[in-house]
């Protein structure tokens, strides 16, 4: 049965999306219109009570939360396609510790940044914070900064493999390179630079991007 993928547009979605291409497991999407408010709908809050995307159903089965969702189907579908959980029980640990970096420290100020850039329809006021803004900036920064360290000594963050640990960074980092005029974020930190040059030029990015463009 094809996975249904609701909210494609939106980035947290992307990150599912990517990790099916590279799973190679047929999908099929369902838009949610967020800036309509249509994740709020009465009929979508049976499938996500939080009003968030994305969610996934496979069959009967449902799940919520883009990061629970991909390591489900990494998981799942693990003898086909590119392997993105580690080979090693040592692999796979450093996959959940950078996906935890990626959720606790770096997508925070990332989401914050964006929103009030990007989408501040979406604030309760409709108007961005200047201050936001820069403190956002500036957590990224330090980030950024540890990732530049990490990245000096290997190619992806759990090591020389790509993993969904990459993949999660996709939809955030590709609005701050290419939609905020902030690209020197990634540009002026040599190892981080080449790494987003290499994950962002993945054909399953590239395929994604192109057939479900964000709504800015």
């Amino acid at each position: 049965m094809v996975v249904k993928v609701y909210g494609p547009h939106c980035a947290s979605a992307k990150r599912v999306l990517v990790c099916l291409v590279e799973k190679e497991i047929e999908f099929e999407v369902v838009p949610i219109n967020v800036l309509k408010g249509e994740h709020k709908d009465p009929e979508y809050l049976k499938l996500q009570p939080f009003g968030n995307v994305p969610v996934i159903k496979d069959g009967d089965y449902t799940l919520y939360e883009s990061r629970a969702i991909m390591r489900y189907y990494a998981e799942k579908y693990r003898s086909q396609g590119v392997e993105l959980l580690g080979k090693t029980i040592e692999e796979k640990g450093l996959v959940e510790q950078w996906l935890e970096v990626e959720a606790h420290s770096f997508n925070p100020p990332a989401y914050n940044l964006v929103i009030h850039v990007l989408f501040p329809s979406l604030l309760v006021d409709g108007t961005p914070d200047p201050k936001v803004i820069e403190e956002s900036e500036a957590k990224l920064v330090k980030v950024l900064n540890i990732y530049e360290e990490r990245l000096s000594k290997n190619k992806y963050l759990a090591g020389d493999f790509f993993s969904l640990a990459d993949i999660s960074h996709l939809p955030f980092t590709d609005y701050i390179v290419n939609n905020m005029g902030k690209d020197y974020l990634i540009k002026e930190r040599k190892n981080v630079s080449a790494w987003w040059d290499d994950i962002s030029s993945r054909p399953s990015w590239n395929k994604i991007l192109v057939s479900y463009r964000p709504p800015v």
